[in-house]
């Protein structure tokens, strides 16, 4: 079962479209648009193309904006439909009033864009009647995902909207999770177009969309993954991460994916192309071809992409073989007896974090603080900043009665401090830090790691300090930290990370705490004594060779195992 919605359903609720336009006060979100070139390699890459009888198929386009994709779409039609009627098939224009389905949320964009297409129409000799009869069957204004739409689609192409869902008027949200089983969790509104689409998809029907890549490996998209798995082929991705796919800036980290409802198979992958007609056409023709041309190409083939709902490893397939071989043969970190966390969010750093020395409360209200900027060589250089401790041992909220300096410097905060949500929630912890903090962390030896970075920098911290929110920390009950600090600035980590995080601009890693207890190391009762001291000699001098050298080894890399992540050594 592909969706737990019916294909067409009632307008219940006010559409996106009052809420894109101002509803409940909300400011509407920029509307983005792809670049011509972009949509027309989309086309091509479902196989959208005026060589064949497109006017006997059907075609989606959920969000269909200025037309980038429309307008091409409206023309590869008209071609198609005039090389048969050339052949002397003389074929009736309204024979292509069923071939287009296009909706569009906001009004302004919807007339504007009509009025373009009729335009469009008229230039290439087809009457005002009967151009206003096709857009009127071809184009809609209404919100896709509560739309009515009869039948099913041989492709479904587009750019789908991007609206997180705290953006999204409460009452639309619980409708939306009502209908649409993928939007749970923090996914985005461009999950369930997602699903819809691929749930109108004819057998053999194809969809390419250009969307962010993020639920390919986030968490909230763990239910479209899986979905993927059970009844569809996820058969080409392209990266555009580093490419200007748009006509404007955007934040999101986009690809193209082309999936289809057909029995799985490999996955054809490529990055960052040029944009321009003639690179992309080139590019179509390469990840359409029967079979990749071998080590020439700028496209690779990938076997096993798509595993249930698990992350998408999208890297080569010797890559992925080295990471699939690891994680069943060693255990998950934490297994190994070792802890990822996340240093302390206060909800008012201006309020809780000032100079150590400075802060003029009871000693052991105070704790000194570590933050990313301390870490920047590759040791903690201390900037001299600390944060206050409002909790006792037991986790609970001391008593201010108790500290006069304490309670003298939080009630002059006081008025800012009630302002936070958790103040609002229960005023009478007004002053409480958002997260709890238990500073026997600051005493613990640990490692720190901060968030964004092209490489893993991993510090050891000898139990001095409490981190801040912008790093990470990893505690280990039996491995030693210096040799765990050799493995985690090892490649093989970086591989793991790489291949389990989102891709960042510039080529950045996000070093989170989902994707670190994705790593994988044996026991420390399993290394053995001569490893160890490889290991922690290596972590301590912080030698990427030898950390390459010594993780390899830790691992049982085979010597082709090592030739494909261009490890040095022995």
């Amino acid at each position: 079962m592909v969706s737990k919605h019916n294909a067409a359903r009632p307008r219940t609720l006010p559409a996106v479209s009052k809420y894109i336009s101002g509803y409940r006060g909300h400011k509407a979100p920029d509307a983005v648009f792809t670049r011509p070139e972009v949509a027309e390699f989309i086309l091509d890459l479902t196989g959208y193309t005026a060589d064949i009888p497109l006017y006997e198929m059907r075609i989606l386009e959920p969000s269909f904006g200025a037309g980038n994709f429309l307008i091409p779409i409206v023309k590869r039609l008209l071609d198609s439909w005039r090389e048969r009627n050339r052949r002397g098939a003389l074929l009736d224009i309204s024979l292509m009033g069923n071939a287009i389905r296009a909706v569009e949320s906001r009004r302004d964009i919807f007339d504007k864009t009509t009025a373009n297409i009729l335009a469009i129409l008229e230039d290439e000799g087809i009457d005002s009647d009967t151009g206003s009869r096709l857009t009127n069957n071809w184009l809609s204004h209404d919100d896709f995902l509560l739309s009515t739409l009869s039948g099913n689609f041989n492709f479904a192409v587009g750019n789908p909207p991007y609206i997180r869902p705290e953006r999204i008027p409460a009452k639309l949200l619980k409708k939306y999770r009502s209908l649409y089983n993928t939007m749970s969790d923090r996914a985005d509104i461009y999950v369930p177009f997602i699903e819809r689409s691929l749930s109108l998809l004819t057998r053999g029907g194809r969809l390419g969309f250009i969307c962010s890549d993020r639920w390919m490996k986030n968490k909230y998209g763990d239910k479209l993954r899986n979905l993927v798995a059970q009844d569809f082929h996820f058969n080409i991705f392209v990266d555009m991460v580093e490419t200007s796919a748009f006509q404007s800036q955007v934040t999101a980290y986009p690809a193209i994916i082309v999936i289809s409802r057909e029995e799985a198979g490999p996955t054809r992958v490529a990055s960052n192309p040029a944009i321009d007609k003639i690179s992309l056409t080139s590019l179509a023709r390469e990840l359409l071809a029967k079979d990749l041309p071998k080590n020439t190409g700028s496209a690779r083939e990938i076997v096993g992409v798509v595993s249930g709902a698990n992350p998408w490893l999208l890297e080569s397939l010797e890559r992925g073989s080295i990471i699939r071989r690891i994680e069943s043969e060693f255990p998950l970190l934490q297994d190994a007896g070792c802890k990822v966390g996340i240093g302390v969010a206060t909800g008012a750093d201006k309020e809780f974090i000032h100079d150590y020395d400075a802060l003029d409360v009871e000693p052991d209200r105070k704790l000194k603080l570590v933050k990313t900027d301390d870490i920047v060589s590759g040791e903690v250089n201390w900037r001299g900043l600390g944060v206050i401790n409002p909790f006792s041992e037991n986790g609970q909220l001391v008593n201010l009665a108790e500290y006069p300096l304490l309670e003298k410097y939080l009630t002059e905060r006081k008025t800012t401090l009630s302002r936070r949500y958790c103040a609002r929630k229960n005023p009478a912890n007004w002053y409480r830090a958002l997260d709890r903090i238990r500073p026997q962390l600051a005493s613990t030896p640990k490692l720190l790691i901060p968030d964004i970075k092209a490489e893993a920098n991993v510090v050891y911290e000898n139990g001095r300090f409490y981190p801040h929110h912008n790093l990470y920390y990893i505690l280990a009950d039996n491995w030693n930290l210096r040799a765990l600090q050799a493995v985690l600035l090892s490649e093989i980590t970086r591989l793991f990370i790489a291949a389990y995080s989102t891709k960042m601009r510039g080529g950045y890693l996000r070093f989170q705490a989902r994707n670190l207890r994705r790593l994988h190391v044996p026991r420390w009762s399993d290394v053995p004594g001569q490893s160890r001291s490889a290991l922690i000699d290596a972590g301590t001098r912080r030698d990427q060779d030898a950390c390459d050298l010594a993780a390899s080894k830790l691992y049982r890399l085979t010597s082709h195992e090592r030739f494909v992540l261009n490890l040095k050594g022995e």
